[in-house]
Parts: C-alpha cells; structure tokens; sequence
C-alpha cells in the first residue's frame, strides 16, 4: 500500500513528531511504501508558546526525511500541499490530530483528497483542554473531511462520536516509545541530575501547562517529610513563577525544577532516577509520557481523568487517585512506598507492555484502510 503521512516530523520536535516518526517505521516494516510529509510552517511565532519548535543539536531525533510542505498560516498554500501529495498517488492519507487549530489547514487538503483517496486521522484530542472560541467550527470542518479514524483513547472516541455519531473509529491505545534506550542505574541518574539518590524520587515529565495540575503535586509535598524529592521535567507553556512560589512555600530543598525542553538523550536519566511516575491531571484524553514511561518500567500514579487510567491497572501496574487534592495525592504517595509497590508493579508492567507495539497500530491502521469502501482516483 502507498501511504502518504502528514503531520509534524523531523526537524519538528516533541512527543507528536516522535509518534509519527515510530509509527512510520512501523509501517515500512510491514512492507507499505510510506511518504512522510510536514509543516514548511508548524506554528506563527506568536501562537507558540514555548522557546523554539525544532530539535535541538544534542536531540537524538528520528529523522524520517519528510518533505516540508503545509504553511498551516497561509491558505494559499494548501492547494498546493494538496497537489504535492496527490502526484504520489497514495492509497491511503493519514494524519494526526491534537489542536483545533490545525483543523482549516489539515482539513482543506483533506478536503482536496478524500475523493482520491482513503484519509484516517488519529486523534489525539477532540474537545481541547484549553479551550478557544473556534475550537469546535474547526474541528467539526476538519473531522468531516476523513473516512474513518483512531481514537487514542476511549475518552477521544466518546468526544468523537458525539459530534459524528456515524462515523467509524476504532479505539487503538498509545504505544510504548521504545527508542530512547536503556534504564540507567539510580545512582548514576541522580548523579547526572546532580540530585540526593537516597531519597524517595517522584517524578512530573512534559510541558506544564495548568490542567496538567502540578500545582496540585507540589501542595502535597507540604505533607511529606524529608525522604521524599520531587524531580520536575519540562518547559512551561505558562509563566511558572506561580509553580516557583508554591515550590519556595513548600519543601522546596526536595523539589528539583528543570524546566526546559528536555532532549531525547537526557530522557532516560529522567525516568531512571525516579521510583514512580505522577500524572496528577485535572482533565486528560491520553498522556505520551505514560507511553515512555512503560518503556522504562516505571510505574504511575494518575488521577482518574480521560483515558489516563487506560494505561494504569489500579493495584497492578500503579495506583489511581480518584479525587485529585494535594491530601490525596500525598497518600497515595505514602502508599506506595510505604508498601515497596514498586517491584510488584514494574513486574506486572513487563507483562503487559507488548500489547502496547507501534506494530499493532500500524496493523490496525491498514486493517481499517481495508475495511473502507474502495475510492477511485
């Protein structure tokens, strides 16, 4: 099968381009000749809100070669993305989808070639956490223009069909990102993050952005004592004086803010260093970064929003906080190590990882394709 792929690559950076670039790989593997197309522009300046959207010199990014072709801020250049990829005559187009804003740009070269050929999207976010008064008319713009879809979470899926009752979709978990190497001991993690590596480590890896609710994380940290550190990791996509003023009113000596982008080379230092992962969301579709973080073993603990709790087997592979208060975040903390859970889950996660392969999407994608009317150039 010819598939055509558009949406955020190399030299792009973050979790979406790494998605894209695995599952790529994916693809090929099962034998599909696969073109990658992306962003010429990804985002105005103005409308990004971290330092830089490209990879920086010392990110071991997967680079697919995709040609950068979509300006998502000039109109008149989306009939000409469109042309582009209709002269590779694809069987399939897939694209990936997470912010409304994408939708005019994605959605009218969609539009160009939906009769041509099959489009899948895969969705990431529907409904945004950060919602904006054109959220919904791009979106509904953008949604009608596929044939079918992935739904990244059940929770997706659910916002899906409530727009587009009809429409098929079928749910397909976040896989394992599998290419950032091996886990590192602790002590040799601590010692590159510069950190005590006799204490209790809980980590917060991604952006911060305020529904993720780390300022309900570093709260509970007030009701812990001295064994407990927490390792925060990711640039902020809001002013984080106020997180720093809650860290200076709290045991801030044991809260290790690095708040930058962090490159794919330091990841695993990250994720060995800590004995848990928090994803304390106040509202969530799915997180990447419990894809990572089953990668490393590393078990979670999640607050029971969206399709979090997809990737935590409650008493199993992590523990799910059912109502997300600094209180009951410092319990659940105390649970866990005041039981040594750590073993048992990180066992339990070796089990059940495989399930989450970049080669099972990749089947369900052409399996779906498949199971779409033929279209006829």
């Amino acid at each position: 099968m010819k598939i055509a792929y558009l949406s955020t690559f190399y030299p792009f950076r973050g979790g979406i381009a790494q998605f894209n670039a695995l599952l790529t790989e994916a693809l090929r593997a099962e034998g599909h000749e696969v073109k990658a197309f992306t962003f010429s522009r990804q985002y105005p300046k103005m409308l990004f809100p971290g330092k830089t959207q490209m990879v920086s010199e010392n990110d071991d990014a997967i680079k697919i070669g995709a040609e950068r072709i979509l300006d998502t801020a000039n109109p008149l250049n989306w009939g000409k993305t469109a042309r582009t990829i209709r002269k590779f005559e694809p069987d399939l187009l897939i694209m990936k989808y997470w912010m409304s804003y994408f939708g005019p740009s994605l959605g009218s070269v969609a539009k160009r070639l939906k009769k041509d050929c099959k489009i899948i999207t895969v969705l990431d976010n529907v409904i945004p956490h950060e919602k904006k008064f054109y959220d919904m008319p791009a979106t509904r713009y953008f949604l009608k223009q596929n044939h079918a879809f992935i739904s990244m979470s059940k929770s997706v899926e659910a916002d899906l069909l409530s727009i587009l009752p009809d429409v098929k979709s079928v749910f397909s978990p976040h896989p394992v990102y599998n290419h950032f190497g091996m886990r590192i001991s602790k002590e040799e993690a601590c010692r590159q993050l510069n950190i005590p590596s006799n204490k209790k480590t809980v980590l917060f890896f991604g952006f911060i952005r305020k529904y993720k609710g780390l300022d309900n994380l570093i709260n509970s940290f007030s009701m812990l004592d001295d064994s407990y550190q927490l390792l925060i990791a990711g640039e902020s996509y809001s002013d984080f004086d106020e997180y720093q003023r809650l860290i200076d009113g709290n045991s801030n000596e044991n809260i290790h803010p690095h708040i930058r982008y962090i490159d794919d080379n330091e990841v695993p230092a990250f994720f060995s260093a800590a004995e848990v992962l928090v994803l304390p969301y106040k509202s969530a579709t799915q997180s990447g970064i419990s894809g990572i973080a089953l990668h490393f073993r590393l078990p979670q603990i999640v607050s029971n929003v969206g399709g979090l709790v997809e990737y935590v087997e409650h008493e199993k592979t992590g523990l799910i906080i059912e109502n997300l208060t600094p209180e009951n975040l410092a319990e659940g903390l105390k649970r866990y190590f005041d039981n040594n859970l750590k073993e048992k889950f990180e066992s339990n996660i070796e089990e059940i990882s495989d399930k989450y392969s970049w080669e099972t999407l990749a089947r369900t994608i052409v399996e779906l394709s498949e199971s779409l009317e033929t279209k006829t150039r």
